[in-house]
């Protein structure tokens, strides 16, 4: 039903935005609480009593601030000695009493949370408020860069641009077919893609949380309209000029409200798990509001859901903290249950099945457990079971996919393989009588070069050695390898190397330093024999070291792989409250004081960051797409096929429902071949030469965008320095797109024009 007009100007959605950030900042003062009672230690003099703290004063002041009396004693002789220092202590705090009391009394609240055990029931409650935090930070976020409660579903298609709006196209087309099962065939015989070729694309984009989250849906709609409940308020909004007016819907019944909340939903309750995590390997609950807070304090740098929700990593990190959470249980109780392993490898399908990419950093993952096998941080037994969970999951998500033999071909399958043979082979090797250090040798060499010669066998057998992985990247990075393929890659800026100002930023919030102690203190401890031996009861600390380092390699050489590094360290942070580290520390300075002095030069920083993320305010708005996607509805036929640039094909094909023979999604080979010829419109090839290419892909319009001719992210990176490393022999001639925006006939002409985009129909 619509409702009433309502404007959309930025004033109007001003206000609304404060008034959520500062229910952000009170909801961020609850957190230090806890929830905790509120307790004093007795004076040094009376420790041996354990008397029970005595409780703080509670007159009301203004402000709700709450004066702190004296602290009473029991024993007369220690008070009589201990009078001046009152006096003067109270003299003292009558000009500074509300500060003081508020500092003591977070100390102690600091000092209770410490030594409270860790509980079941109390952790829970504190990770589903964290969670609920997360979720509507990242909602406040998501609504404040483009106001997307005020769009119209046109223009909220248009904010999923590039991949995100392939992904969200397949939802779509399954919520909008006559059912569920003839939504899910449509997109497993899909026609649209890569037209004329009909593929599953379920199996070729990783497509299982938009089959999930279409069905629930279907059936929250099917609830509602049982029960003839409204799901959804629509509004008519006045756009600025020369924008009409259109109509605009909130509400879960809203397609693309329900799609990007399911995935905020996911991230909040990964900020749960954080706490639960960061808790259960520093043996405190204060350990996981360290891991929390860090996290905050370093958003912009551990996630980007809030900007781009659809992406892969969106649904499939959380699954990997889950896994990471339950390896850690694995390893640090000597009798883990079967429980603890299914979770292993249900939390490996769950976190491989939506991204392409995840094979990769469960590969490091082996390669940072395979150490601590040989070296004798895990015992054998333990270790074996792992690599079998690990296989099990790796055949599991071979099978969902439909035999996708991207699972069996990469590096992360070829070291499973080569670790259980190590396994059964290892008694023999040890046979041959050599060094415990030539023994350690030779099984690593043995896995690693194993592994590699494992995978490109299994690729050239299983025929996708042309297919394009992180690990091809990361490669190409450090061989300083470059051809077509790989140069659209890495000149997108996420695929560039680490910014030099990312470990300044880690180092203003004391993330960077604290985990650096850690790592030191680590190694301290591992030179000495005996706190070795120590260690090997706690197998998860050094996973976690030789974890960090490989999530650091792979931050630096790709950006975009920050959000492993960052989290992961804002997890080992938690350690600084680790008595089993730090023990020898805080029998020389009081526990409270550390962490409090922490958390403030942290929060400097932190709340900075925070702030500068709260005050981004945007509205989006794209008239040149927004026209162009409107003149492809009324002025084409529905079977009129088209091509151009990646970003801009997915927007055509989700809101248009045309064909299209080229996609964001560049991994696959045959894939790349025909983004080839599509860019050679901005290479030096002839016109007639690429007019020819593009008959045979059935293209009837290509779309050109005039900024691609001209448009250089970073030197080296154009389009036309691309083609020319590409294709050197016509390096001398003319660029193509300029002399097709100046003269495009005889074998294109203008069929629509404005002041981004150019449809050329092809003669």
């Amino acid at each position: 039903m619509v409702g009433p007009t309502r404007s959309k100007l930025k004033e109007a959605a001003s206000q609304p935005l404060h008034s959520s950030g500062s229910v952000q900042c009170r909801r961020r003062r609850r957190i230090t609480g806890a929830g905790e009672p509120e307790t004093e230690e007795e004076p040094h003099g009376e420790v041996e009593k354990s008397e029970l703290p005595l409780p703080v004063g509670r007159r009301n002041l203004p402000g709700g601030a709450r004066p702190c009396s004296p602290r009473r004693t029991r024993n007369l002789n220690a008070q009589k000695c201990m009078q001046i220092d009152v006096v003067t202590k109270a003299l003292f705090l009558r000009r500074f009493q509300f500060l003081s009391c508020y500092l003591e009394q977070l100390l102690n609240k600091l000092h209770v949370l410490r030594r409270r055990q860790f509980s079941g029931r109390a952790t829970i409650c504190i990770a589903a408020f964290l969670g609920l935090l997360h979720w509507i930070h990242l909602v406040t976020l998501f609504e404040n860069d483009r106001h997307f409660s005020h769009l119209s579903s046109l223009e909220r298609e248009m904010t999923f641009r590039t991949e995100m709006g392939l992904y969200y196209s397949y939802f779509k087309t399954i919520i909008e077919a006559p059912s569920f099962l003839e939504g899910l065939w449509m997109i497993m015989n899909d026609r649209l893609t890569e037209y004329p070729l009909v593929i599953n694309t379920v199996k070729r984009f990783h497509l299982y949380p938009e089959v999930i989250i279409a069905f629930w849906y279907r059936t929250f709609m099917g609830i509602m309209n049982l029960f003839g409940i409204e799901a959804k308020t629509c509004w008519n909004v006045t756009r600025v000029e020369p924008l009409n007016e259109v109509q605009s819907c909130e509400g879960l019944g809203d397609p693309a409200c329900f799609y990007v909340g399911v995935i905020f939903i996911l991230n909040g309750i990964m900020m749960g798990l954080f706490f639960v995590y960061g808790s259960y390997l520093s043996g405190t609950q204060l350990g996981g509001l360290i891991t929390v807070l860090c996290y905050f304090f370093n958003h912009g740098e551990a996630t980007r859901v809030m900007w781009t929700p659809p992406l892969r990593e969106s649904f499939s990190y959380p699954f990997l903290v889950l896994q990471m959470f339950v390896l850690t249980m694995i390893l640090r109780t000597s009798n883990s249950s079967r429980k603890h392993f299914a979770a292993l490898c249900l939390s490996n399908v769950a976190f491989m099945l939506p991204w392409q990419f995840a094979q990769f950093i469960l590969f490091t993952q082996i390669a940072a457990l395979f150490p601590m096998y040989v070296v004798g941080y895990i015992e054998p037994n333990k270790f074996r079971k792992i690599i079998y969970m690990n296989m099990i999951s790796v055949l599991l998500c071979f099978v969902l996919m439909f035999g996708n033999p991207m699972y069996l071909s990469s590096y992360y399958s070829s070291s499973l393989l080569m670790t259980w043979v190590i396994i059964l082979k290892r008694n023999k090797i040890q046979r041959l009588g050599v060094s415990e250090l030539n023994f350690w040798l030779i099984q690593g060499c043995g896995w690693f070069c194993g592994t590699i010669i494992l995978k490109f066998l299994t690729s050239k057998l299983l025929g996708v050695s042309d297919h394009i992985r992180l690990s091809d990247l990361i490669a190409a990075r450090i061989l300083r390898f470059t051809d077509f393929d790989t140069l659209i890659y890495t000149c997108a800026p996420e695929f560039d190397f680490m910014e030099n100002a990312t470990p300044l930023r880690y180092t203003k919030t004391l993330l960077l330093p604290v985990v650096m102690t850690f790592r030191d203190i680590l190694c301290v401890l591992s030179t000495n024999t005996y706190l070795r031996k120590q260690l090997l009861e706690h197998g998860e600390l050094v996973f976690h070291t030789l974890q960090l380092g490989a999530f650091a390699a792979l931050a630096i050489l790709i950006m975009r792989l920050k959000l492993f590094l960052t989290p992961h360290m804002c997890v080992m942070a938690s350690l600084i409250c680790s008595r089993r580290l730090f023990g020898w520390l805080f029998c020389r300075v009081r526990f409270e004081n550390v962490i409090f002095s922490l958390l403030t030069v942290m929060s400097l920083q932190g709340c900075a960051n925070l702030h500068n993320q709260w005050s981004i305010i945007g509205e989006f708005n794209n008239l040149p797409q927004e026209e162009l996607i409107q003149w492809i509805q009324y002025n084409t036929r529905p079977d009129a096929v088209f091509a151009g640039a990646m970003p801009i094909m997915a927007s055509v094909k989700l809101s248009t429902l045309h064909p299209i023979v080229n996609h964001p999604h560049y991994e696959d080979a045959d894939l790349r071949a025909r983004t080839k010829t599509v860019y050679s419109v901005y290479s030096r090839k002839s016109a007639k030469e690429v007019r020819d290419k593009l008959l045979e892909l059935h293209v009837n319009y290509y779309i050109l965008e005039e900024a691609w001719c001209v448009v250089r992210t970073k030197p080296g990176c154009s389009m036309l320095e691309i083609w020319d490393v590409e294709d050197p022999s016509n390096a001398a001639n003319p660029p193509l797109c300029s002399m097709l925006l100046k003269n495009e006939r005889p074998y294109f002409s203008t069929v629509f024009q404005n002041s981004v985009y150019r449809v050329l129909k092809v003669n």
